[in-house]
C-alpha cells in the first residue's frame, strides 16, 4: 500500500505550483538539478511498492474468473502510453507538477479546477482504503477484535500523531520497501516449491482460459490502475533532475515497465500456486489465504506484519498530504479561510483539516473494499486522461509541433492512451460512476459559486513562502 504516498506527493506538488503557468521568478528558491536516471528509476519504484498486489488480489481474481496476471498485462499497455504522455508534459512544463498542473497549464482554470476536485476525491480515499485494509487483516488475525476496533484505532493514531507533527522518515519507507522484496523473493521460491509438489497445472490458464470474461477482465484491469499511482510521482521532481527532457520520460516509463512486470510475476506465481479462486473464503483477505497455502502460517504472519505496518505509514503520509491541500485551497481563498486555512498556534499543524479528514475516514467502517479501490481509479483515470489530452493539445496546437514524427509522437501514441483509459474508466461499476459523478457535480456547482457563474477568475494555488 505504500504505493499510494505517491499520490501525497501529488498533492505537495499541488500546493506548490498548480494553477501557475511559470516557474517562482526567485531564482533563490528554484532547486539545485542533482538527479539522474538511476535516481528517478529508484525513486519511482519506492512508491510503487509491489506488495499493493495483494490488496486487490481477491477482488480482481473473482471479478476476472482467475485471471489476475490477465488483467495486469492489459493494465500495464494503457498505463505504458499514458506514462509516455506524462513523460512529455513533464519534459516540456519543467516544474514539479502532475496531471492538474498540466490540465490548468493547458485547459486553463477552470477545466484544471474540475481535474483538481476529482483527484481531491481520489486522495480522501487513500487513507481511507489504508484503514479498511488495517482492519481487514488484522480481523482475520484476531476475529474476537470487531474490524471498527481496527479502523478507529488506526485513524485516532495517525490523528495524534499528525496533529503532534511527526513524520515519517524517507529511510523508514525505504526500510518497509526493502522487507517488502524480501517477503516476495520468499513468497516466489515458496510459490515455485508448492507447484511443484502439486498435480501439474496449466502454465497458460492465469492469462487465458476457455471461460475467461473479457468485461471482467476490464472491469479488473480499471481497479489494478490503484497499482500503479506512483509512477507519476517521478513527474514531481522535474526541478531536481538533470536534464529533465531526457532523464525523466525514461524515468516514467523504466518504473512503469519494472512495476508491472513484477505484478504480473507475483500474480502469475501466486494462481499457479492457488489456482482454485472459488475457493476463496472471504475476497478482501484472499491474498492471505494463498499466502498461508503457499507457505504456512509463518510466512503469513510475516506478509501482516509488514503490510499492515506499511498501511499505516501509507495512511500517515497521504492523510498528512491531504490535510496541507485542504489547508493550502483554504489558504488561497478555495475553501473557507477560517476553517481550512489556518494552523494550530502550538503545534503549527493544521489541525482542522487534519480533523477533518480523520473524521471522513471513519467512512471505512461503511464502504467495501471494492468500492473504495474503484473510487481510487476514477479519479486516477480521469487525472491520465487529462494527461493524455494536455500532450495532444500542449504540443499539436499551442506549440505548433508539425511533422510526422510530431503527429506520431504528441498526436497517435496520447490518442491511443486516451482511448485505453476511458475504456477502463467506463468499465468500472455503476456504483463507482455514482459516487464520483455526483462528486464532479458537486463541484461544478462548487465552482459556479465561487466564481459567480464564471463572472469572477477561477482560483487558483501558487506557491508560498512557508
Amino acid at each position: 500500500m505504500n504505493d499510494v504516498a505517491a499520490e501525497g506527493t501529488a498533492l505537495d506538488d499541488l500546493s506548490r505550483t498548480i494553477g501557475s503557468r511559470q516557474p517562482s521568478t526567485n531564482s533563490a528558491r528554484r532547486m539545485e538539478r542533482v538527479l539522474g536516471l538511476p535516481s528517478l528509476v529508484l525513486f519511482g519504484l519506492a512508491y510503487m511498492v509491489p506488495l499493493t498486489v495483494f490488496t486487490t488480489y481477491g477482488l480482481v481474481t473473482q471479478a476476472t474468473s482467475g485471471h489476475l496476471p490477465a488483467a495486469y498485462v492489459v493494465t500495464l499497455i494503457t498505463m505504458l502510453f499514458t506514462a509516455y504522455s506524462y513523460g512529455r508534459m513533464a519534459a516540456s512544463l519543467p516544474y514539479a507538477g502532475s496531471a492538474y498542473a498540466y490540465a490548468s497549464s493547458t485547459f486553463g482554470g477552470k477545466i484544471g479546477f474540475m481535474v483538481g476536485w476529482v483527484l481531491l476525491l481520489d486522495y480522501l480515499f487513500i487513507p481511507m482504503i489504508c484503514y479498511l485494509v488495517i482492519g481487514i487483516y488484522m480481523a482475520q488475525y484476531f476475529p474476537a477484535v470487531p474490524m471498527s476496533v481496527w479502523i478507529c484505532g488506526s485513524i485516532l493514531g495517525v490523528l495524534v500523531l499528525n496533529v503532534l507533527g511527526i513524520k515519517l522518515l524517507a529511510k523508514v519507507n525505504f526500510a518497509l520497501i526493502g522487507v517488502q522484496i524480501v517477503f516476495i523473493v520468499v513468497f516466489i521460491a515458496a510459490s515455485i516449491v508448492s507447484i511443484s509438489d502439486a498435480p501439474p497445472v496449466s502454465f497458460s490458464a492465469p492469462f487465458f482460459s476457455p471461460d475467461i470474461n473479457f468485461q471482467g477482465l476490464l472491469s479488473g484491469a480499471a481497479t489494478l490502475c490503484l497499482s500503479f499511482l506512483g509512477f507519476d510521482a517521478v513527474s514531481t521532481l522535474s526541478e531536481e533532475t538533470r536534464d529533465p527532457a531526457r532523464n525523466l520520460p525514461r524515468a516514467i516509463m523504466l518504473c512503469t515497465l519494472l512495476s508491472g512486470f513484477l505484478f504480473i510475476l507475483i500474480a502469475y506465481t501466486g494462481h499457479l500456486a492457488y489456482p482454485d479462486w472459488r475457493a476463496f473464503q472471504d475476497v478482501d483477505s484472499a491474498s492471505l489465504q494463498v499466502i498461508q497455502h503457499v507457505g504456512g502460517q509463518l510466512l503469513s504472519a510475516f506478509f501482516t506484519a509488514i503490510y499492515v505496518a506499511g498501511c499505516f505509514a501509507c495512511a500517515m503520509t497521504a492523510q498528512a498530504s491531504v490535510s496541507r491541500i485542504l489547508f493550502a485551497m483554504g489558504r488561497n481563498g478555495v475553501l473557507s479561510k477560517r476553517v481550512f486555512g489556518v494552523t494550530s498556534k502550538r503545534f503549527g499543524t493544521p489541525v482542522s483539516t487534519t480533523v477533518l479528514v480523520s473524521l471522513i475516514s471513519l467512512t471505512a467502517l461503511l464502504i467495501s473494499l471494492d468500492l473504495a479501490s474503484t473510487m481510487i481509479s476514477f479519479g486516477a483515470l480521469t487525472a491520465f486522461s487529462f494527461v493524455n489530452l494536455s500532450v495532444i493539445k500542449h504540443f499539436l496546437w499551442d506549440k505548433g509541433v508539425q511533422g510526422p514524427r510530431a503527429i506520431l509522437c504528441y498526436g497517435f501514441i496520447p490518442l491511443v492512451g486516451l482511448i485505453l483509459t476511458l475504456w477502463l474508466w467506463t468499465s468500472l461499476s455503476s456504483t463507482t460512476f455514482e459516487v464520483g459523478l455526483a462528486w464532479l457535480g458537486g463541484g461544478l456547482f462548487y465552482l459556479l459559486w465561487l466564481t459567480r457563474g464564471f463572472r469572477r477568475p477561477t482560483p487558483q494555488l501558487h506557491q508560498h513562502d512557508d
